[in-house]
């Protein structure tokens, strides 16, 4: 039952459909009893027979003696009067009793807690009076209604677990989260309302606690990286009060200040592939258009390292994409590809089509990467080569950056190693 809604509905409908049942079996029970006064009222008939034979055989004595025999088996207290009603056991006048009795097949009277029944000879002379105990009291019904008091009372008690102990299980997890504790999750198997809240929270802690880890690493790496081109400036300066070639010392310094500059840069970058993936601008593109255009711009940087980049755009798309996103990244990798690239070699860019997506493929001839380390390529500052010299490549956010904006285009990076060299995957959704 996947509503809390109809959960509540059904719940207390069982909880009404019990306390009608259990209210028709009590009432059964009454109704049983009530339909044995058939039997009395032949055992009234039979007794006021007996009592006018016993009056007319013994007077009074003798109807005496009958209703002192029958009182001690009957445990009822009987009255024989006339019409008038005169006791003709004792001669006493019972007429306020008689005004007060009613006929056994009639709702009855009450005098002093006892019902008061009046039954007619035959003749119509004798009057036979009984006051009898209720033998269903008030007393003798109470424990069969809190019977039913604690079975609806458990079943509202199951109704309100089943209800608030998740609840309070997500104010719980609510309240050790707000205080720090990132690893708390609910994992929630119900399937209604209360179950999608708890794995709506599961999924909104798992976020931000994948933020808040990757903000603290990042951090870190960002200390890290700053530091060495820090430790270079404060040394080129010192070094343009001292050094005899101070133009030399300028141009040091200048140096690592367009390092630290980009550095800055690229992180703001990263930044930015990190925020809202909603606030990205999408537009259709063409795939074609777009990936000749970062080749051209690439091609005076493989001049520069002495290779060659040959493309191939047989498949040719329309993407819903930022373009300045998308731009960047594929410069990204293809840039990565040439800088491993060894002089006089070629990198491969090219398409194909799968499925729903289209497949970019950037493959480099250089030495590739060790099989561990394949997934670890694509995170901030990620360098195979552990050493921080800026001659081994950049500062280790290119890939990072390009793998977040794939990642807002609801794409797929991913990268192999081909005999020889590297190749790296763009994989992204073709617009409808």
């Amino acid at each position: 039952m996947r509503s809390v809604y109809l959960k509540i509905l059904v719940w207390c409908f069982a909880a009404l459909l019990l306390s009608l049942g259990a209210f028709i079996m009590v009432t059964r029970f009454v109704s049983g009893a009530a339909a044995r006064g058939s039997f009395i009222t032949d055992i009234h008939a039979l007794q006021t027979a007996e009592a006018e034979e016993a009056y007319e055989a013994g007077g009074s004595a003798g109807l005496a003696a009958y209703l002192k025999r029958l009182h001690r088996f009957m445990r009822e207290h009987d009255y024989v009067t006339d019409a008038q009603g005169k006791d003709l056991a004792t001669g006493e006048d019972r007429s306020a009793l008689l005004g007060l009795a009613r006929p056994i097949s009639e709702p009855p009277r009450q005098s002093q807690g006892r019902l008061v029944f009046v039954t007619t000879s035959g003749d119509g002379k004798l009057r036979l009076i009984s006051a009898i105990d209720p033998p269903i009291g008030i007393g003798n019904l109470l424990p069969y209604y809190f019977l039913i008091l604690a079975a609806v009372a458990l079943v509202c008690w199951l109704l309100a677990v089943n209800i608030a102990s998740p609840l309070r299980d997500l104010a719980r997890a609510v309240e050790r989260f707000g205080h720090g504790d990132l690893s708390v999750r609910l994992k929630s198997p119900r399937k209604d309302e209360i179950g999608e809240l708890s794995r709506s929270f599961d999924r909104m802690a798992e976020r931000i606690g994948t933020l808040m880890t990757s903000e603290r690493r990042l951090l870190q790496d960002v200390s890290h990286e700053l530091r060495s081109p820090l430790a270079r400036l404060s040394l080129a300066a010192e070094l343009v009060r001292t050094a005899p070639d101070r133009d030399a010392a300028v141009d040091r310094m200048t140096k690592e200040i367009d390092r630290l500059a980009d550095l800055v840069g690229t992180l703001v970058e990263v930044a930015r592939a990190e925020g809202d993936p909603a606030a990205a601008r999408l537009e259709p593109l063409r795939l074609g258009a777009l990936l000749q255009e970062v080749v051209a711009d690439c091609r005076l940087y493989a001049d520069s390292c002495g290779c060659d980049i040959n493309m191939s755009d047989d498949v040719d798309v329309t993407l819903r994409a930022n373009r300045e996103l998308l731009r960047r990244a594929v410069e990204n990798v293809v840039r990565n590809a040439i800088r491993y690239t060894p002089r006089g070699a070629t990198v491969d860019v090219r398409t194909e089509s799968a499925g729903e997506s289209v497949r970019i493929s950037v493959r480099d001839s250089g030495p590739g990467v060790p099989e561990e380390l394949l997934p670890k390529i694509f995170q901030p500052f990620f360098r195979v080569d552990d050493s921080r010299d800026s001659s081994t490549g950049g500062v280790g956010l290119g890939l990072a950056i390009a793998y977040r904006a794939v990642s807002v285009h609801h794409g797929r990076l991913w990268a192999q190693n081909v005999n020889p060299g590297l190749n790296v995957w763009i994989e992204l959704p073709v617009a409808a």
